[in-house]
């Protein structure tokens, strides 16, 4: 990356670069609630990092505060998205509303980060019952895809390379798949397996191994 007058190239510790999501959470956090400008002191409390960290991991965006005044949010948040690459705003949408669906809604761990599921679509969307954001039938799907929405997640057991083709043909480029199955989509769509039992197999292999060498 550069500083603010584009003379000399920085490289951000690996660090650092770990630490600027957690740091984006909390300033997306404060933004929504109107705050325009904080503190090293007061971002440490929100993120359980030394302000000192924190004064030192902003100095690779170059010089972005004021002393006696802080930093400005929404500057930072810019600067962020610059050298993360990442959209803030990003549509969501959410594929099932069984168990798990339901759970990745409760889930909010990517608010203020990545952006947001905004609606949900299922073979039975009337069996939703109450959720936090809109549940549409699926079949509806190109009425009420928002616009723009380039990325999915897959949470469903039945009709699932139908399903897929459908989202493809309605835009979609991403899938997040919880799954476990197996489907076929054209090489510019990108798919993220999500698999909880091969994280575990996996885990206890690399745990068997370790107590092994003791």
């Amino acid at each position: 990356m550069t500083n603010n007058n584009n003379e000399v190239k920085i490289m951000v510790p690996k660090a650092t670069l770990q630490r600027y999501p957690i740091y984006l959470k909390a300033l997306r956090h404060l933004f929504k609630q109107g705050v325009t400008k904080v503190m090293s002191s007061e971002l440490s409390e929100l993120v359980s990092i030394e302000p000192t960290t924190i004064r030192r991991d902003f100095s690779f965006l170059g010089r972005l505060g004021k002393q006696g005044y802080g930093y400005d949010v929404e500057s930072l948040i810019e600067k962020f998205s610059d050298e993360l690459g990442v959209d803030f705003d990003e549509k969501i949408i959410l594929i099932g509303v069984g168990n798990l669906g339901k759970a990745l809604l409760n889930y909010n761990k990517w608010n203020n980060v990545v952006g947001e599921i905004v609606c949900a679509f299922d073979i039975k969307p009337q069996k939703a019952k109450v959720t936090s954001i809109p549940v549409y039938d699926i079949a509806e799907l190109n009425k009420h895809i928002p616009e723009g929405c380039r990325i999915a997640i897959l949470c469903i057991s039945t009709n699932i390379q139908e399903t897929v083709d459908l989202l493809i043909e309605n835009g979609i480029t991403g899938i997040v798949d919880f799954t476990s199955k197996h489907f076929i989509v054209p090489k510019n769509i990108i798919v993220k397996e999500i698999d909880v039992v091969s994280s575990i197999q996996e885990l206890v292999f690399e745990t068997n191994a370790m107590e092994s060498k003791k």
